[in-house]
This record gives structure tokens, C-alpha cells and sequence, in this order.
């Protein structure tokens, strides 16, 4: 009786959604299907490297607290040497639990470089694959396959994939892969650089692979087809944290702050500070991730920033993604040509560079502004 109720309370906020709410393919986050398990793979440290990654696990959490997502674990990546200040920044999950009511837990990855794009780190002690064991574990636990978000290094995944092949390929939806560069050439993008090996080994995982390179690298004059592979966008702070809940915009402000403190918890309580938030909002900021987290849930962006259902959108969306044929070598190089029958490999292209910018900074507010 109690499973009849539900479903009679869903079809009439369907209902009401689609009286009130104007064209039926335009929706707001939380109203598409059954929640999207997820793993979200970040290199998300305190020291900050990157704002960015913050700013990346806030739009998960947003999704997870919309019900569009089942965020089962966020991995981080173990600090590079270069960066001996840096811990994986546990707290930040702390505080987006505590946001968000939610409970993901979140582990750290593995030290090691893989050698080989085949390496499994035999040498490895348990707690040095925390990281790769949590990943095979909810794989394994999950009873409809799990998107993977990698924002950061690949060697967890590429672990993973290694140690257990069956399992990606009857358990995993899909990869999001943010790195690279769409057009080869000059100098290897930041990830990829960390670990070359651990990038081609993603390249030969027998699941889908959503390729989403962060800059497009070299492009000559006379191809402009080639142009737009890439995700990189910058926005201005100020479009978005001045309109987020007090607790959010202290989520940012203990970050942008470089606080390594304990006191993450009454930091989310106290009334943020004004002259903070003025300083950090006058800022730009680069990003790279959004689009995926949001087509991984369902849904894409139009060119006035609206979030669709993709299903329903058409080509009313600033980027999408395309079939293609992609090899990567060792040297963590890719070679790649449209292939539009693909069923298990593409590549990110903004369709509309001119409004692809705006229209994700509107949808990532959007996301974030439903924050508690």
C-alpha cells in the first residue's frame, strides 16, 4: 500500500511539473529518474592546488541532495611529492555532509605511480589501495551499473580496472574522463603528466568511456571542425557565491581561506564573513568538470543555461558528446577520429563556444543554490 502511495504522489508532482512548469523539457535537477549510483574521483586537497575541485564536489553533493545521484564514495587522490603541504582534504566531505545530511564516505588512493599501463601494484599494502578496494567494492555491491567521475589523477581507476576487468565491463556505466587534451600536441596536460601509464591504462577499460578533454591542444587554422574539443570555461565568483546558503558560502571561504585547522565543523555554523566573501567573490575562476556531472545524471544545457533532460533537449544543448575511435599510447599521446556508430567511446565537443561559458556557470548555480 505504502509503494502504491509513492507512486501515486510521484505522478502527481509529474502532473503539477508539467502544468506549472512551462516546457516539458526543461526541468529542475531531481525530478528525472531513480537516483544514479556514483563514484567521484577527485584530486581535492587542503592546502587548495586547484579551487576548482571544490567547486567540482559541491555540484555532486548538489545532484546526490537532489536525488539525481547516489553518491557511494568520493576517492582522493594521494598528494603528489611536489606538494608535501597537501592532505587529501577529508574535511571538505565532512562539511558537504553535514550540508547536505547525507553520508558518503571517502578514502584516500594509492601512492605509487603505476610503471605500466598494465601494473597492479602487487607491492601494494592494503591501505595503500583503500582507494582501488573501495571502488571494486561498491562496483561489486551495486545493483545497476556506477558512473565513475575521474577529476583528478587516474591511477585509482586505471587500478581497478586492471585488477578486475569483468567487473567494470558488467558493473560500470561509465567513465567521465576529465583530462587530456583533445588535439595532440606541445606539452602533456596536468593529469595526464602524473601519471602517464595510469591515463593510457583508462584508454583499455572494457566499459564506456566518456572522454572529456581539458584543453584542445594545438589546432591548425584550416580545421576549425577541430575546434571546441575541450571543456575548459572560466567564470567571475561573484555570478554564484554571494547567492549560495550561509553554510555553503563557509564551505568555500574555510577553502579559499587554505585553512588546515580542525574547526570545520563550527566553521560551516558561524555567520559568514562579509569582507571574505567580497575579496574571494571578486575572483575568476577556471573549470573544466560541470558538464559531465550533469550528462552523467540525466541531463544538458542549453545556451541560456536551463537544464534539460537529455532525453527531451534535442539540440538545444551548448555541448554534447560524440562517438569516436580513440587509441592512447604510453606516452600518454591520443589519436582519435569521429566514429558516430560508437557505442562505447566519446568525446566531449562544445557545439556553442559562444555561449557554452555562460550557460554552464547558470546551471552550475543553479545546482548550487539548492544547497540547504
Amino acid at each position: 500500500m505504502k509503494a502504491r502511495h509513492t507512486q501515486i504522489h510521484r505522478l502527481t508532482l509529474l502532473l503539477l511539473g508539467l502544468l506549472l512548469g512551462g516546457s516539458a523539457g526543461e526541468v529542475a535537477t531531481g525530478q528525472s529518474r531513480e537516483a544514479i549510483p556514483v563514484i567521484h574521483v577527485t584530486d581535492l586537497h587542503r592546502p587548495h592546488v586547484d579551487p576548482d575541485d571544490h567547486w567540482d564536489l559541491a555540484c555532486v553533493f548538489a545532484l546526490a541532495h537532489a536525488g539525481d545521484i547516489d553518491l557511494k564514495a568520493v576517492v582522493i587522490d594521494y598528494p603528489p611529492a611536489k606538494r608535501e603541504s597537501c592532505n587529501p582534504d577529508i574535511a571538505a566531505v565532512a562539511q558537504m555532509n553535514r550540508i547536505t545530511g547525507l553520508s558518503v564516505p571517502v578514502v584516500a588512493g594509492s601512492p605509487y605511480p603505476m610503471k605500466s599501463r598494465n601494473d597492479v601494484q602487487p607491492q601494494a599494502s592494503s591501505p595503500d589501495h583503500h582507494g582501488v578496494r573501495t571502488i571494486l567494492e561498491v562496483l561489486w555491491k551495486a545493483e545497476r551499473p556506477v558512473v565513475i567521475h575521474i577529476t583528478g589523477c587516474c591511477r585509482d581507476v586505471a587500478l581497478a580496472g586492471r585488477k578486475a576487468p569483468a567487473l567494470f565491463a558488467d558493473k560500470c556505466a561509465g567513465v567521465y574522463l576529465n583530462a587530456g587534451t583533445g588535439i595532440s600536441g606541445g606539452r602533456l596536460e596536468y593529469n595526464v603528466a602524473l601519471g602517464k601509464a595510469a591515463y593510457a591504462a583508462i584508454f583499455d577499460l572494457p566499459c564506456p568511456l566518456y572522454w572529456m578533454p581539458c584543453f584542445e591542444g594545438d589546432v591548425p587554422e584550416d580545421k576549425p571542425e577541430q575546434r571546441g574539443f575541450g571543456t575548459h570555461y572560466v567564470f567571475h565568483q561573484a555570478e554564484i557565491l554571494p547567492d549560495l546558503s550561509p553554510r555553503t558560502q563557509n564551505f568555500f571561504l574555510s577553502m579559499f581561506e587554505r585553512r588546515t585547522d580542525h574547526n570545520w565543523l563550527r566553521y560551516l555554523r558561524q555567520e559568514p564573513d562579509s569582507e571574505l566573501l567580497a575579496e574571494f567573490s571578486a575572483k575568476d575562476r577556471h573549470m573544466w568538470c560541470t558538464a559531465g556531472f550533469l550528462h552523467a545524471a540525466g541531463y544538458t544545457v542549453g545556451p541560456d543555461g536551463a537544464i534539460r533532460q537529455r532525453s527531451k533537449a534535442g539540440d538545444r544543448s551548448v555541448c554534447a558528446f560524440e562517438g569516436v575511435s580513440v587509441t592512447c599510447g604510453d606516452d600518454g599521446v591520443t589519436t582519435w577520429r569521429p566514429e558516430p556508430n560508437s557505442r562505447n567511446r566519446f568525446i566531449f565537443h562544445v557545439r556553442d563556444a559562444q555561449n557554452y561559458p555562460t550557460a554552464m556557470t547558470k546551471a552550475m548555480k543553479s545546482l548550487l543554490t539548492k544547497l540547504p
